[in-house]
């Protein structure tokens, strides 16, 4: 294929004037290293003189980040495996163009021999009262839930779970919990009027008014997205998986699922200060804190790659691939079994919505030629 028969492809993409024979032909292209310094020249060409709708296809206001991403991301590291294209570029346009295939012929993807539709997760999580009663909020109709200890619970016609002080401040209150399943997100504004986002398969603990020894303190199993309402006389605590968070009034992502190696605080907003095995470490806004095995590292990440959870985005740029899948994985509620052909070292690319059904996730990251999948029941077999 001549160069410019590769821009011509491109250029019929981005004006959404491709038939399906075409976007699978481009698509061929995007693996194939050969053609790649081709691609990025028609990417440099067409970007130029891009106007300003050519991507509105895309959803949301999603499509300037991305084909910001495609035509900024650097090259990849020379360590990288040979099943993985050389340029991140290729893997983020084949994220994209993966999403494309079902636009432009009206169809959803399939991933190979998977019959069944798997979609995305939804909103919902359970709420456990201080005395036991377990309320499934996905089922709750808006309006008040419960009133305990002069705390009024309420779910708002958003669906957002509400705390709010009705009685005297002090009063003696029991403990009760909001968790999500595999699947599942949800929101809180505790008594504080601290909004909380939480990831699917986490849990957060808390007395009615929060308070613990003059202290906000809440305690996080999994994944969460806390914007800290400012209370100078009182810190809010997070505490996780061996690990304290401190703040008065900021906007942080915490990541301490029981599965992964690490325990991450990564800062948005403000400032904090993460302890872990008697050392107290303070992190700025973009950077973030991992904590394994007590032992506190600080490092610089692109922020937007952490929170794309609570965005409604999967960013898998620059992450080890087997973190992604689990990612993935908790997201519509899968169980992954890798071939032992797998290597440890791959690591993933791209942006695809967290809204797409599970099948169009995984021909995006199959475009990549890096794996290939075979979904069975709840189970999806990772292969080379």
């Amino acid at each position: 294929m001549d160069t410019n028969r590769i821009k011509s492809l491109y250029r019929l993409y981005l004006d959404k004037n491709m038939r399906p024979e075409e976007l699978e032909e481009f698509r061929q292209v995007i693996p194939d290293t050969e053609k790649e310094a081709d691609l990025d020249q028609g990417m440099d060409d067409h970007w130029n003189g891009l106007a300003d709708d050519a991507l509105t296809f895309l959803p949301g206001d999603r499509a300037e980040a991305v084909f910001d991403r495609i035509v900024s991301q650097p090259s990849l590291p020379a360590k990288r495996t040979r099943y993985w294209p050389h340029v991140a570029v290729a893997a983020a346009v084949a994220g994209v163009i993966a999403i494309g295939v079902s636009l432009y012929t009206g169809k959803r993807s399939a991933a190979p021999e998977n019959p069944v539709q798997i979609t995305a997760g939804t909103t919902g999580a359970t709420l456990t009262l201080s005395n036991g009663k377990k309320i499934k909020l996905s089922e709750a109709t808006s309006g008040q839930l419960a009133a305990e200890a002069g705390v009024v619970i309420s779910k708002s016609p958003g669906g957002q779970l509400i705390y709010e002080i009705k009685g005297q401040k002090g009063q003696p209150g029991g403990v009760n919990k909001l968790s999500t399943a595999r699947g599942e997100t949800y929101q809180i504004y505790l008594p504080d009027d601290t909004h909380a986002w939480l990831n699917s398969a986490s849990s957060l603990v808390y007395t009615l008014d929060l308070t613990s020894n003059g202290k906000r303190v809440v305690q996080l199993e999994g994944e969460a997205y806390f914007e800290v309402a400012k209370e100078h006389a009182r810190p809010f605590m997070v505490q996780s998986k061996g690990q304290e968070i401190e703040v008065l009034g900021t906007q942080f992502n915490v990541n301490a699922y029981a599965d992964e190696p690490v325990v991450t605080t990564t800062l948005v907003e403000g400032a904090v200060n993460v302890s872990a095995g008697g050392i107290k470490r303070r992190i700025s806004p973009g950077e973030q804190a991992l904590n394994r095995d007590g032992q506190v590292v600080v490092q610089k990440v692109d922020v937007d790659n952490v929170i794309d959870w609570k965005n409604g985005d999967f960013a898998l740029n620059g992450i080890e691939f087997k973190t992604a899948m689990r990612k993935i994985a908790r997201w519509y509620d899968m169980e992954i079994v890798y071939d032992n052909t797998v290597p440890d070292n791959l690591e993933s690319g791209g942006w695809i919505s967290r809204q797409q059904p599970l099948a169009a996730v995984l021909k995006s990251i199959e475009s990549s030629g890096m794996v290939k999948f075979r979904v069975e029941g709840r189970k999806i077999y990772v292969t080379q």
